[in-house]
C-alpha cells in the first residue's frame, strides 16, 4: 500500500488487545489472528525471546522498573512494525508513553471477572505481581487498572463464561466495523 505522498503506508496492528492477567489476550489473540489471516505478536513473549528469560525472572532478578522499560520499548517497536494482532502485557497500558502511543489504534479491552481469571491462570507463582495473596492482589490491581483500560479502549468485550472463539468472533465484528 502506498500513501498519498508516494511513500509506503505505515504498518499498524489490526487490533491491540489489552486487559488484566487471565483475560485471554494471547489465547483470543491467536484465534483472532487466525480468523484474520495475520500474525499474533505477544509483547511478553517477545521480551522473553529477546532476553532469553521469563517475565517472572526479569521481575524477580532485575525489578519491575527494568521490565517496564523493556515492555515500553517492545510495545513501541511492535506498534510500528506489526500488521497483525498485538497482545500487550496486562500492565503495559500504565506507562504514559505506551498509553499515548495507543492513540488512534483499534484497542480492545478484554474484560474478565476474578472468577474467570482464576480458572484461566490459576494464580500461580509465574505471575510476579500476584505472588502474594493472588486473589486480593488481582482485585486491587484490576481496580487500579480498569479506568486506564476503559479510557484507552476503542471497544470493551466481556469474556465472562465465553470461549476464546466466541470472544474472537466478537472482536472480529468490531474490527471489521472499522471504528477505531
Amino acid at each position: 500500500m502506498v500513501t498519498g505522498d508516494g511513500g509506503p503506508a505505515p504498518v499498524r496492528p489490526v487490533a491491540v488487545l489489552v486487559g488484566p492477567p487471565g483475560a485471554g489476550k494471547t489465547t483470543v489473540g491467536a484465534v483472532l489472528a487466525e480468523l484474520l489471516g495475520v500474525g499474533l505478536h505477544d509483547t511478553d513473549r517477545a521480551i522473553e525471546q529477546a532476553t532469553g528469560r521469563s517475565v517472572s525472572d526479569i521481575f524477580l532478578d532485575d525489578g519491575e522498573a527494568l521490565f517496564r522499560k523493556l515492555e515500553r520499548e517492545e510495545v513501541a517497536r511492535a506498534l510500528g512494525a506489526h500488521d497483525g494482532v498485538l497482545a500487550l502485557g496486562g500492565g503495559a497500558v500504565l506507562d504514559a508513553e505506551t498509553a499515548a502511543a495507543l492513540a488512534g489504534h483499534v484497542v480492545v479491552f478484554l474484560d474478565v471477572s476474578i472468577a474467570d481469571a482464576a480458572k484461566r491462570i490459576g494464580f500461580d507463582r509465574s505471575r510476579p505481581l500476584l505472588a502474594v495473596n493472588p486473589r486480593a492482589s488481582w482485585v486491587t490491581m484490576m481496580n487500579a487498572r480498569r479506568p486506564v483500560y476503559e479510557r484507552l479502549a476503542s471497544h470493551r468485550v466481556d469474556t465472562a463464561g465465553r470461549s476464546p472463539e466466541d470472544v474472537a468472533a466478537e472482536v472480529l465484528r468490531l474490527v471489521r466495523a472499522g471504528v477505531p
